[in-house]
């Protein structure tokens, strides 16, 4: 994995309206990540089918399009990129198990030091147009966050 200190807006970042989920699950992370590098809530929550569960930590599950956007605004208010890479992926027909190892390390726009990672376990689903989207998406997996 890389490590960059710099804004998702601040990079080289694909303008919003350019990003989308990938019709190859094995692309999937690094289409997520370009997504979230945009800064835009609105381009990540293109990555979630429209009824998906997202786990922003433990016990706590978020359903539905406006508490996902809430929660992606927390993590890009801190205008710290998003690293990211598959660790296993399991495949049957349009159902998808992945396992990703992520992490969020710099300096937050508050001037604060920001080290957030964790390993992920997804559920992915192919949609009728071909491109996989999360069902479930739970960034902390079975462990507690490790915020330093």
């Amino acid at each position: 994995m890389t490590n960059s200190s710099q804004s998702p807006r601040e990079t080289d970042a694909m303008p919003p309206e350019r990003v989308s989920p990938t019709t190859d699950v094995h692309g999937h992370v690094a289409a997520y990540t370009a997504a979230f590098a945009t800064g835009s809530g609105a381009a990540v929550d293109l990555f979630y089918e429209r009824d998906a569960i997202l786990v922003p930590q433990p016990g706590t599950a978020l359903t539905g399009t406006a508490e996902r956007l809430a929660a992606y605004e927390h993590l890009l208010g801190f205008g710290v990129p998003m690293v990211a890479e598959t660790r296993h992926l399991h495949v049957t027909g349009d159902i998808a198990l992945s396992v990703v190892e992520w992490s969020m390390r710099g300096t937050a726009r508050q001037g604060y030091p920001l080290d957030l990672s964790g390993v992920s376990a997804d559920v992915l689903r192919r949609g009728s147009d071909g491109r996989w989207r999360y069902l479930i998406n739970n960034p902390f997996g079975t462990v507690e966050p490790q915020v330093q």
